[in-house]
């Protein structure tokens, strides 16, 4: 969204977006990379814990590229951390449980966004918000960026921080299957590694950056958007249902 608003030359929609990203990118972040911390420890390896990782101090974590990169583009990276496998009873489960614990922590806070933009959606503009979808967060982003939305008070306060959740679960759930791409130094490849056999493994890494470039290609040129929307579209149907039990 950014992006977006930089190359169309819209300074007052690049600030709005600015204001908004930069927590939303800090807590997804911070999320992701505590969790690995978290995962590691509860499997037995201290090292992250030793190193100041199994926290949810920002400073922690962030990689200032990477950090960009998410804030700019909306995909990006952390700082990695530090995982002794041999610390594990079982090494290769062990790996791909705390490689996996980093999505699976941002596709948790996507769900609590949701549930929480969802919540604040109903209350200012009815249960229409729930046939809106995923396409409303992006709907009330751009007007409240083009300055469309007029309101006051408690309900322009409330209107921000709805649009601040939802843009947080969207972004929350771009980092999750981002980091689900099975290539080296990604999540997704220590989850794979633990089902290939080593010789594959051998053979994925041979090709990992041509992945990976792949990947960031597809991603820039929207090849995957089809793929984010249905992730996107997963969270917050799960996230309207349990709103919806409380209605």
């Amino acid at each position: 969204m950014l992006w977006s608003a930089l190359r169309r030359g819209d300074l007052q929609a690049a600030i709005i977006t600015l204001a908004l990203s930069l927590p939303a990118v800090v807590l997804c972040l911070t999320v992701h990379e505590a969790a690995h911390g978290g995962m590691a420890y509860l499997l037995g390896d201290r090292t992250a814990r030793d190193s100041g990782r199994v926290t949810l101090s920002p400073l922690a974590h962030i990689d200032p590229v990477g950090f960009l990169c998410l804030l700019v583009f909306g995909f990006g990276w952390a700082r990695p951390v530090p995982v002794n496998i041999s610390n594990f009873e079982n090494r290769k489960a062990g790996m791909a449980l705390t490689a996996a614990a980093g999505p699976a922590a941002n596709f948790i806070t996507a769900f609590f966004a949701f549930a929480g933009y969802l919540a604040i959606g109903v209350y200012l503009l009815g249960t229409q918000v729930f046939a809106l979808g995923v396409n409303g967060v992006y709907v009330l982003m751009t007007l409240l960026t083009s300055g469309q939305i007029a309101a006051n008070g408690i309900a322009a306060f409330l209107l921000v921080l709805m649009i601040f959740l939802g843009y947080t679960a969207v972004l929350s759930v771009g980092l999750g299957v981002f980091n689900l791409i099975p290539v080296h130094p990604l999540d997704g490849s220590r989850v794979v590694d633990a089902f290939l056999p080593f010789s594959w493994s051998l053979k994925l890494q041979k090709y990992q950056s041509a992945i990976l470039l792949l990947f960031v290609a597809a991603i820039w040129f929207g090849w995957l958007d089809g793929l984010m929307l249905m992730a996107d579209s997963a969270v917050i149907n799960l996230a309207a249902r349990f709103v919806g039990l409380f209605l």
